[in-house]
């Protein structure tokens, strides 16, 4: 059975977030004054082949914990669902 995982990476709330920044400094000039903060992360889909959901959110763990997050600056949310 094939699943999707559904991946945010995003900075830790502790982290200056420079493109965050960089993006309310324009939203400012762009008369966009209502927007006070602004985060950027990244939004990562797996497709994971596994006999169950458990086994495809494992694999999943396993993948952001190895390679697509670094939890010293980031932190990151996972759902799976049926493909």
């Amino acid at each position: 059975m094939v699943f999707k995982a559904e991946i945010d990476v995003m900075p830790l709330k502790e982290l200056l977030d420079p493109k965050g920044k960089a993006v309310a400094g324009s939203m400012h000039n762009l008369s966009l004054d209502a927007i006070k903060d602004v985060r950027i992360g990244k939004h990562i889909q797996l497709h994971i082949e596994a006999a169950n959901a458990a086994e495809a959110k494992k694999i999943a763990e396993e993948a952001c914990k190895k390679l697509l997050a670094n939890p010293i600056m980031e932190s990151y949310t996972l759902t799976i669902h049926e493909a």
